[in-house]
């Protein structure tokens, strides 16, 4: 009986052991943090990485698909509404950050790492804050004698059959056709989308295509995102960058920052709101902007390499982005007559 008795004992006492051993494995609730992000894993994880190695919360990532960019973790988002999975949403654009403030699905936080941060890169409420951006800038082949300076050289004749663009349906050109019908409003965008078109500008599928395009030869010029651009400047692809729209009188580069959103009904609102603090803090965008994808700080006086220009020295499109989101909704039919669908 004594050796059964110790058998038994033996037994509950490596369970025990076992046990023990998976709950210290096991993160408590108290120290993770859910974040859905639609920017770049290659871009994003390391951050997020960072963030778990300085400050112990355990980060558990959603990561956007290529097939679904942008949409994918927002519809999740969307979904989840009445059973909110996320703590925080890092999108790599503000206008799915404002249409979650829109569906209530976003929680206000004003973090102290906004400080400096221009307004108009911030809702005003405090729904989401911009961070790390990218601008819509021309990529010209070094070839080209006379550099364009502005989008309106996509509607200038002697361009005519010289310029691409990405299909407008998608990604940021799309941002970008919402923010012209907004500042120029419907008249104005409509034309100048049709003197597009007159002047047989191509379509590609995405900047990145775009920008091949032109450091290939096949087009002298196309807008993109500045990552697009520096990316291939780095390669040594035959290509300038230059910021359109500078001039006095020009209403300015569109600059297409990250954003940061806290979920409403968050499961670990602490932490979330160290995240936002951590992604929005200067040295994340440092390290964004010596990253590949070459992103520019918002805050002022940030360390920036020599391929982009610091945000005070860019003349930046003001926008209210509540009027952009909504606009990019309302225009689609006419985007997709325009493409030929």
């Amino acid at each position: 009986m004594n050796t059964c008795r110790q058998r038994i004992l033996s037994a509950v006492a490596v369970l025990a052991l076992l046990w023990s051993g998976c709950a210290k494995r096991q993160t408590p609730a108290s120290q993770e943090v859910v974040v859905y992000t639609s920017e770049d894993q290659v871009f994003s994880e390391p951050i997020l990485k960072d963030f778990e190695r300085d400050t112990g919360i355990k980060v558990k990532t959603v990561f956007d698909t290529e097939e679904s960019k942008s949409t994918g973790v927002m519809n999740r988002l969307i979904a989840e509404q009445n059973n909110p999975q996320a703590d925080v949403f890092w999108a790599n654009e503000p206008i799915r950050a404002e249409v979650l403030r829109q569906k209530g699905i976003a929680a206000a936080y004003r973090s102290p790492q906004a400080e400096g941060i221009p307004d108009v890169h911030k809702d005003p409420d405090g729904y989401w804050t911009g961070f790390s951006a990218r601008a819509r800038v021309l990529v010209v082949n070094k070839r080209v004698q006379e550099k364009p300076t502005t989008i309106f050289a996509y509607a200038d004749p002697p361009q005519k059959g010289k310029s691409v663009i990405a299909n407008p349906l998608f990604g940021t050109t799309t941002v970008q056709m919402a923010a012209l019908f907004t500042v120029w409003g419907e008249n104005r965008a409509k034309a100048f989308m049709e003197a597009m078109k007159t002047n047989k500008v191509g379509i590609s599928t995405s900047n990145g295509e775009s920008t091949d395009f032109v450091a290939a030869g096949q087009y002298d010029f196309s807008l993109v995102d500045s990552d697009d651009a520096v990316s291939r400047m780095r390669q040594g692809k035959p290509i300038e960058m230059v910021y359109p729209d500078q001039g006095q009188d020009d209403a300015g580069c569109l600059i297409v920052p990250n954003t940061a959103v806290l979920i409403k009904g968050a499961r670990h609102p602490e932490n979330a709101r160290k995240l936002i603090d951590y992604l929005l803090s200067k040295e994340t965008e440092r390290k964004l902007a010596f990253a590949d994808c070459a992103q520019i700080p918002l805050h002022s006086g940030v360390e920036t390499p020599a391929e982009i220009k610091p945000i005070e020295a860019i003349k930046v499109m003001k926008l209210d982005y509540s009027a952009v989101a909504a606009k990019m909704q309302e225009i689609q039919p006419y985007l997709k007559e325009w493409v030929g669908f």
